[in-house]
């Protein structure tokens, strides 16, 4: 094959080099056109490239400049062109404008900093600088800006200094632009181009101005002297450019729409912005024309929107007065009145930053940013969103909350989720009171509840557990949305739970509120109701499993329906759903042979402990922010580190944090995640997974454990292991409710089968004189100080289990030295690899001040080179004082032996 390949390409070749004349760049493009074939376009570079490499060789300077031409359109089809770099050297160095030009040209498209070669040309360079022909000064100018590397910059900054004073307009322009190349290649050398970037800004030429104005915003960039120099020398002179460029009168060859070179207005404003930033003296003087340029700019053409943009951007970053920030706001609210896609889309950025500076001028806004959360444009309504969550304050919560509740029946299936989780997270945060709270949830359920998270369900019923007066209003009110709005999700979720446990309340009309109505539900609706929800989400795990512990407690609560309720459960003996399939076979067994039981294992669910719940979902939710972006971008000054303590980078904690020559540490932060809505309520299909070899610490309420639903998590080397098995069809009830006692060990293998006779009754024999004992006392070790600073002190506690000498419990408590109160606390930690590490949730993220009281939190470790290799923990420390974010961080090296 490959020789008849090169056969084909031979032909190709002669083919394509019969009519080729390879002396002329324009005959070896059209001969290129001309191909069909990539191997046709091959053939003749390749033939191009011989003939290159002849003439070369014979060294024939006249047709030099030609073949650099035509190398340079071989690089740009992406072929190799190395072996001609040389070439490049030799056209620099002839005496002619033209060979001069291709050669520069070449070297800056086929050459780059990193090449050696370069090295060479720093001479000719030197040279060209100081030629008496502007246009060749011009060439080794541009060469110069685009290619030069550090050393060149060093060597030739004397020449570019010289030129930069030049009487010639273009090469002073040249000059500028190549001494910002210098700058940024070497920032040592910024303080030598300080005053002649200052004396540029005299210069009528725009194009020397633009120039000037782009070096002196790279010199702030690259020195802090230069930018103290340019605040105190330039100032004056920006705020003249931009009054006579402002206004100045018609002039073609500056005017675009209507607008006197809206470019160098646009460079003025931006190093303005850099130099009033953090400056007061400055930002005062620049007031009357920022001002000028505001009120003057015409809106109407997209080059005069460009510059008001420019200059909100500008007001907004330095020390404006409250009056020019309000108009600066203002011009903002025009642009969202625009048509254009784009300006609104910017306006609403620029909003989203203007807020943190003055929120009462945006909040004149709020009609207009709310219509753009129902533009068509997706991006828009993303933005104008996150706009007006950041508007919500305790005083317009209600009117806002309605206007998105209302939109939301409307909103595109794509946007819905986002709303639906702005509005949940505004409901959740401004509430004032629990009434207001429960409606405007039960309204989003309705009308968005399959897009309604689970932990926002979760924290909805954990208020409806706490609110004893609002539970008969909420069960009723969840029953009607449940008529009307079965289809959704979690609201079927939340309204199967809540009749569940209050059904009584729904059949009885207990607890109604003033100006409510009656309504007439009977036992046998409310089954009814469950059952149809239970028929219509049987694909559904979750909600089949709520569904058929609701109906189990119905039975209970309403004794009439018991004979129902244990009908439509048997139903499900034979579910596909191995989960619905177990529920069933289990309640079957409750309701035909424990009903000395089941009143009281059925009894109404214990009040959640809100306050508990909401420090959890607080601290993962940090946890999780930690974890996905640890080392955030702060602006310089920004954070503030303690001495001797590194500023934290991007890396990831395992590297931050890396421990010893074993490798990288196994890292965590808070281990604990919000919770699923089923898992936490009901325990359904939710296996809390461990290490190997580690005990399970769950917690051993009966109720929980006869209702929990899913397999239990299989604990190795534990005792009354269990090995589960798939069970395809169970044609006969299995009780794994019975043959319970409190002497039994189980220890048991479900085998796979495909018909079990046997009934296994695993609540037989379980009485109400059935007492669990308690675990070995824990072995306790001696407290280390485990940190201190000046401002922070952590102390660590150890227990341990008798039975896992390779697992301690770790109980730390955080202490302030300081006079000031640290909030948001977040405490961190890293292991090696062999070491297994989980966090407890901190018992609060506020450590008051003088140690009047401290933060305590629980870490769970386990060593599995425990009596080989002692523990070993690198950790951090998060917090704010007064607003600003601090950070301390060590190792723990002192830990008790034998741990």
């Amino acid at each position: 094959m490959d020789t008849v390949e090169k056969i084909v390409e031979d032909f190709a070749s002669d083919i394509a080099m019969s009519s080729f004349s390879g002396t002329r760049l324009r005959d070896m493009i059209r001969a290129i056109r001309a191909c069909k074939t990539a191997a046709e376009e091959r053939a003749v570079v390749r033939c191009e490239c011989a003939a290159i490499r002849t003439a070369i060789s014979e060294n024939e300077p006249a047709l030099r400049h030609r073949n650099m031409a035509k190398l340079m359109f071989i690089h740009m089809l992406g072929y190799p062109t190395h072996f001609a770099q040389m070439e490049c050297l030799k056209l620099i160095a002839a005496a002619g404008y033209p060979e001069k030009r291709v050669g520069y040209l070449g070297l800056m498209l086929l050459l780059d900093e990193r090449q050696e070669v370069l090295m060479l040309v720093t001479n000719s360079l030197k040279q060209d600088l100081n030629h008496p022909n502007q246009f060749i000064v011009g060439l080794a100018l541009c060469a110069l800006g685009n290619i030069c590397s550090a050393e060149m910059a060093r060597d030739l900054s004397p020449e570019v200094e010289r030129l930069m004073r030049s009487r010639e307009v273009n090469t002073k322009k040249k000059a500028a632009l190549c001494s910002i190349r210098i700058v940024r290649k070497v920032p040592d050398l910024a303080e030598n181009f300080m005053a002649l970037a200052a004396s540029l800004l005299k210069e009528k030429h725009h194009g020397v101005l633009i120039s000037a104005i782009q070096l002196c915003t790279e010199l702030c960039k690259a020195s802090k002297d230069a930018l103290e120099y340019l605040r105190k020398n330039c100032i004056e002179g920006l705020v003249r450019i931009l009054r006579d460029v402002s206004n100045s009168s018609y002039a073609p060859e500056y005017d675009v729409s209507g607008i006197a070179d809206p470019f160098l207005h646009i460079r003025v404003l931006k190093l303005m912005r850099i130099l009033g930033q953090g400056d007061a003296n400055c930002s005062e003087y620049m007031n009357d024309i920022l001002a000028q340029v505001a009120t003057k700019t015409e809106s109407n053409k997209n080059a005069g929107n460009a510059i008001l943009y420019e200059c909100v951007q500008t007001i907004m970053g330095i020390e404006a007065t409250s009056g020019l920030r309000v108009l600066a706001i203002n011009i903002l609210g025009r642009f969202l009145s625009n048509r254009d896609n784009n300006i609104r889309y910017v306006a609403l950025n620029m909003l989203m930053r203007a807020i943190a500076v003055d929120a009462l001028a945006v909040q004149r806004h709020r009609t207009t940013i709310l219509e753009c959360v129902k533009d068509a444009d997706a991006s828009i309504r993303k933005r104008a969103l996150e706009l007006v969550f950041l508007l919500v304050n305790d005083t317009n919560v209600k009117p806002l909350t309605k206007e998105l509740i209302d939109y939301l029946s409307i909103a595109d299936p794509d946007f819905k989720g986002d709303l639906t989780s702005k509005i949940c997270s505004i409901v959740e945060k401004f509430s004032q009171e629990k009434l207001w709270y429960l409606d405007q949830m039960f309204k989003v359920l309705s009308l968005a509840g399959n897009h309604v998270k689970d932990d926002v369900c979760h924290a909805l019923i954990v208020v409806l557990s706490n609110a004893s007066e609002l539970q008969g209003y909420s069960v009723r009110s969840l029953y009607k949305a449940l008529q009307a709005y079965g289809k959704q999700g979690s609201l079927v979720r939340v309204a199967v739970w809540c009749i569940g446990e209050y059904g009584e309340m729904l059949v009885n009309n207990v607890g109604m509120l003033d100006g409510e109505e009656k309504i007439t539900v009977t036992e046998s609706d409310a089954v009814d109701a469950v059952e149809i929800a239970l028929n219509r989400h049987s694909a559904d795990a979750t909600t089949g499993a709520m569904c058929l512990v609701a109906l189990l407690k119905l039975s209970s609560r309403f004794p009439s329906t018991s004979e129902r309720v244990k009908q439509i459960v048997a139903r499900n003996k034979e579910n596909v759903v191995l989960e619905l399939q177990q529920r069933s076979i289990e309640f079957s067994s409750i309701i035909q042979r424990h009903q000395s039981i089941r009143s009281s294992l059925l009894e109404r669910m214990p009040v959640l402990d809100e306050a508990s719940y909401l420090v959890k979902r607080a601290t993962a939710t940090q946890a999780t922010i930690s974890a996905n972006k640890l080392a955030p971008t702060v602006a310089p000054g920004g954070l503030k580190l303690p001495n001797g303590v590194a500023k934290p980078t991007s890396a990831p904690l395992a590297d931050l944090l890396d421990l010893s020559s074993d490798g990288a540490p196994a890292s965590t932060t808070t281990s604990t995640t919000p919770n699923d809505f089923l898992q936490d309520l009901l325990g359904i299909g939710g296996v809390s997974t461990s290490t190997a070899g580690v005990p399970s610490t769950a917690s051993t309420d009966i109720l929980m454990d006869l209702l929990s639903i899913g397999s239990s998590p299989s604990q190795n080397g534990t005792p009354g292991q269990a090995e589960s098995k798939p069970v395809h069809a169970v044609p006969e009830a299995i009780d794994l409710l019975g043959s319970l006692s409190s002497t039994t060990s189980v220890s048991a293998e479900i085998k796979p089968t495909h018909s079990v006779s046997q009934d296994m009754d695993l609540l037989d024999g379980l009485s109400s004189s059935t007492s669990f004992s308690a675990g070995p006392e824990k072995t306790v070790h001696p407290s280390i100080t485990a940190f201190q600073s000046t401002t922070l002190k952590i102390t660590f506690d150890f227990k341990r289990q008798p039975g896992n000498a390779r697992e301690t419990t770790i109980h730390a408590t955080f202490t302030n030295l300081t006079s000031c109160t640290y909030t948001d606390f977040i405490f961190q930690a890293a292991v090696p690899k062999f070491i297994q590490l989980k966090l407890d949730p901190a018992s609060g993220n506020t450590v008051p001040a003088n140690g009047n009281g401290s933060v305590t939190q629980g870490l769970n470790v386990t060593n599995n080179q425990q009596g080989q290799k002692p523990l070993a923990m690198r950790i951090r420390m998060s917090y704010k004082v007064n607003g600003e974010d601090r950070l301390e961080q060590g190792q723990v090296n002192n830990f008790p032996s034998g741990l």
